[in-house]
């Protein structure tokens, strides 16, 4: 099942990439780019939470003026097990110089692996956690280098998933950061409130990556320390990524 779900992906991926290379345009433009993460520690949407292990991200998105498709593919490296897939629709409410307001929405697919033995046999048995979310994500530039904002997640479970999850983050941004040789950093701290069900908690974290001019290849590293909570999650988390992104902007002609 895994084999298939990998090969579907696969196919998706190199279908998109076909189709925004080989059609030329006419007065419409999609910008189409992809990502692919190797990371010793797959850390959530949520960065209080993560897979513990190795995983690789499989990002693709797809965006015509305002309005975006940005699926995201998640899998544990080991036995290439489904992590979580995501599927975002989003749509940019406000896009001006200083100001920006997204808006987006989401159904996502969260896997577990749970052992069953039959026969005397173990068996690993998948199962899968659904969940719908929305996002509010507020941005304002005070510099071509600094930004701050917010970043609004609510996301509702169905059948015994985590019903109600309600996310909030205040985010800085700090970009090309100049460093030696051409290589440049970039900053993202935040602090955030996370409540789910009956259960909240305060959090601190960050996102620091180093990107060389001209080099499709980023390194990052995202880190999480509790404040205050009563969620069950650790106290401290990290990890480190390595991603490999690609893309750009491609013209569509109507078939004769």
């Amino acid at each position: 099942m895994t084999k298939k779900i990998l090969t579907l992906i696969i196919l998706f991926y190199c279908t998109t990439i076909s189709f925004a290379q080989e059609k030329k345009a006419v007065n419409d433009t999609i910008t189409i780019k992809n990502g692919i993460t190797v990371t010793n520690n797959g850390v959530s949407v949520i960065p209080t939470f993560s897979l513990g292990k190795p995983a690789a991200i499989f990002d693709l998105s797809i965006a015509k003026n305002r309005f975006s498709f940005d699926p995201q593919f998640r899998f544990a490296i080991e036995n290439v097990k489904p992590w979580s897939f995501v599927f975002w629709m989003r749509y940019k409410l406000m896009d001006s110089k200083k100001f920006k307001i997204g808006i987006g929405a989401h159904p996502a697919f969260v896997f577990q692996t749970t052992p069953v033995i039959t026969n005397g046999i173990s068996n690993d048995l998948i199962t899968t956690k659904r969940f719908f979310a929305g996002e509010l994500v507020p941005t304002y530039t005070i510099s071509k280098k600094v930004s701050i904002g917010l970043y609004y997640l609510c996301s509702h479970g169905v059948a015994d998933a985590t019903r109600n999850t309600n996310f909030i983050s205040v985010n800085g941004y700090f970009s090309n950061i100049k460093l030696l040789h051409n290589y440049n950093l970039k900053i993202v701290p935040q602090i955030y409130y996370l409540k789910m069900d009956s259960n909240d908690g305060f959090y601190s974290g960050s996102t620091i990556t180093l990107v060389k001019n001209k080099i499709p290849l980023l390194i990052s590293s995202t880190i999480n320390k509790k404040i205050n909570s009563t969620i069950p999650s650790k106290d401290f988390l990290w990890n480190l990524s390595l991603t490999y992104s690609f893309g750009g902007k491609y013209t569509l002609q109507k078939q004769k």
